[in-house]
């Protein structure tokens, strides 16, 4: 029996000294992420981690470190000191898909050294909040002193399985359903993966400030694990402290984007004091770039509910030449023959309570700044789009980011388009509206893309979608119904609407009479649009289905609206309103698609009352759609009562 013992107490003495293990679970209970330092293979004292849902792995041994340009940081490691906290509070946004978010989170945070020379200390804190799990790495030296230079970072994400998850390899690029083993070269992030019917998960990125982004690949050798892929070295001083990597976690695809502010969550507070002049709204661009035409577009938003028209490029000359000056009103004769008189239509807007933002290519914003920012602050701009922005490089992510807080001290508003894709900077720096980063309607998506844009770039953060109207596209690819409802569904502070439309007292584009093409019409239900607001007090996602459909319910004060959108299968879906108050009627405007309308939209409207024991219809047409309001109802509404098709 004596030497029983001591034969255990010998072996556990070796696997203490081999093995290092701790675990930390969300506050539900639900998830579990263990962490451990152990030899595995040809490696030593490295660090893995894994993940469970509900008793179920979903992410096996995963290994974590670094090459350095000076060594290896993902080995020889011994454990310095174990930390465990927690937090539980909430928090209101400036702006959002929600009025407060919650912050609820367990932490374990282990400090480690390498036993090597020359050798360095890590830090890897874990985070297990409900809705999933985040880690980042603080690397120190031994003094703190000097730079590092990061040459590749090796995050993996091993899955048990080949799953199915949506790619896409460019921020603007198409999605594919394909297996993890059929990653190609880099993939974009978030990745969606199913798990199975009843796990989704995502891997994403948040609080990327002055790092390298990340993008996915596939690790050597082993075909069922993701790898992270910085799009450039890094380096920095010490102590130096990268993004967090996330896992959004849920049941559904629906859950995933209900539960997106995670990666708010994962950046730091706000801090701009005074945030008064941040102010969402929907926007209309000014295609004709004449006095006329930014006259007509700026009636026209007034007139309608909208708060700003965007002068997009051309206003100061060729956008892709070096030798345009964004600080002066000279037409690219290409795009507009003019005549412009900017200050004119700035003063008139501001008349009429119209803000005006100006696009700028990233070529003059690259050079001219600092020169721009006062100036366009003593013309009156509300703010501006960053056009072709690059992004990617540790480099030209630091300096997109200081362009923002730069545009925060002139209290100028932002919208980075092209391929940026959001980390949950705009919690830092709300005057961060909205990006691009987005197969909008500029690039004519179809219906199925979409509707998988939806459960997977969007998990990242507000979307510039460039939604349409009365462009030919709209009809090519879906209804006028489904246009209204992405107004819903595709979140975005800045919601540009009548993409390549126009007022019909503007002029043609280059200035000439112009005809009837894309000229916004008098559609009684383009009511929604005006209705509608860009921000929200809660979000409920009803159905969602990846490239196959959605019904997504938004609330501002006492109303709400519905969007559905659908792929082309036609369906029918019951949509139960127990969202509502319980204690009041509500008005229901429902906009749907009929194509015995006879109109050129073919779009049906009709006004119903209804409670929150309604079970309303949703009939979605092939690539239809369906757009609800429901406002609390008045006292002399004679509407009828919801009744079941």
């Amino acid at each position: 029996m004596m030497k029983i013992r001591i034969i255990i107490t010998i072996m556990f003495i070796v696997l203490f000294n081999r093995c290092f293990a701790a675990t930390v679970m969300s506050p539900d209970g639900n998830i579990r992420v263990d962490a451990v330092i152990k030899d595995k293979g040809e490696c030593s004292k490295c660090v893995y981690y894994r993940v469970s849902f509900k008793g179920k792995s979903i992410i096996d041994d995963s290994r974590l470190g670094f090459d350095l340009d000076d060594g290896v940081l993902s080995d020889h490691f011994e454990l310095i000191s174990e930390t465990e906290s927690k937090s539980d509070v909430s928090w209101e946004p400036v702006y959002g898909e929600r009025n407060v978010i919650r912050d609820n989170y367990n932490q374990l945070s282990m400090k480690m050294k390498q036993d090597i020379d020359p050798g360095h200390e890590l830090e890897i804190v874990f985070r297990c909040y409900n809705e999933g799990v985040a880690f980042k790495y603080i690397i120190s030296g031994r003094d703190n002193t000097g730079k590092i230079l990061i040459n590749s970072e090796n995050t993996e994400f091993r899955f048990l399985e080949d799953h199915y998850s949506w790619q896409a390899t460019s921020a603007q690029g198409k999605y594919s359903k394909k297996k993890i083993s059929n990653i190609w070269a880099s993939v974009e992030r978030p990745l969606t993966v199913k798990i199975d019917e009843n796990v989704y998960i995502a891997i994403a990125e948040a609080g990327l400030v002055d790092y390298a982004r990340m993008k996915l690949g596939i690790l050597k050798n082993d075909p069922v694990c993701a790898v992270s892929r910085l799009s450039s070295k890094v380096e920095s001083s010490l102590p130096l402290v990268t993004p967090w990597r996330v896992i959004m976690i849920g049941e559904s695809p629906g859950e995933l984007l209900e539960n997106n502010y995670i990666i708010l969550n994962l950046n730091e507070p706000n801090r701009i004091d005074d945030v008064s002049w941040i102010k969402p709204g929907k926007v209309l661009r000014e295609v004709t770039l004449t006095t006329q035409g930014g006259k007509a577009s700026v009636d026209f938003a007034a007139g309608r509910n909208l708060q700003y028209v965007e002068f997009d490029a051309g206003w100061y000359g060729d956008e892709k030449s070096d030798e345009s000056d964004a600080t002066t009103v000279t037409l690219d004769p290409k795009r507009s023959s003019g005549p412009l008189d900017l200050q004119e239509v700035i003063r008139y807007a501001d008349d009429r309570g119209i803000g005006i933002i100006l696009y700028v290519n990233r070529r003059h914003l690259e050079r001219q700044l600092d020169d721009l920012l006062p100036l366009y602050k003593e013309w009156g701009i509300k703010g501006l789009k960053y056009g072709f922005v690059q992004v990617g490089d540790q480099k030209w992510t630091a300096w997109l980011h200081e362009a923002v807080r730069k545009a925060a001290s002139y209290q100028m508003m932002v919208d980075v388009h092209d391929e940026y894709r959001p980390t949950g900077y705009s919690r830092t720096y709300p005057n961060l509206m909205t990006q691009e980063g987005i197969g909008g309607d500029e690039t004519s998506p179809e219906n199925s893309q979409t509707l998988t844009i939806l459960f997977t770039r969007m998990l990242a953060g507000a979307g510039d979608n460039t939604i349409c109207y009365y462009d030919s596209r709209v009809d090519k690819n879906a209804t006028h119904a489904y246009q209204l409802a992405k107004a819903v569904n595709l979140y975005s502070p800045w919601q540009f609407l009548y993409w390549y439309d126009r007022p019909k007292d503007a002029p043609g584009k280059k200035g000439g009479a112009g005809g009837e093409k894309n000229v916004i019409g008098d559609d009684p239900e383009l009511e929604f649009y005006d209705s509608i607001p860009t921000v929200w007090d809660d979000t409920k996602v009803i159905y969602g289905e990846i490239g196959e459909y959605a019904v997504i319910a938004r609330r501002t004060g006492d109303e709400w609206y519905i969007g559905g959108m659908n792929n082309d299968v036609p369906r029918t879906l019951n949509v139960r309103l127990d969202f509502l108050h319980p204690d009041k009627k509500y008005t229901a405007h429902i906009y749907s698609d009929d194509m015995g309308m006879n109109t050129g939209t073919n779009v049906k409207i009709e006004r119903v009352k209804v409670t929150d024991e309604t079970i309303m219809k949703f009939e979605l047409g092939k690539n239809g759609g369906q757009a609800v309001r429901l406002a609390p109802a008045a006292g002399d509404d004679e509407y009828p009562e919801y009744q079941e098709k």
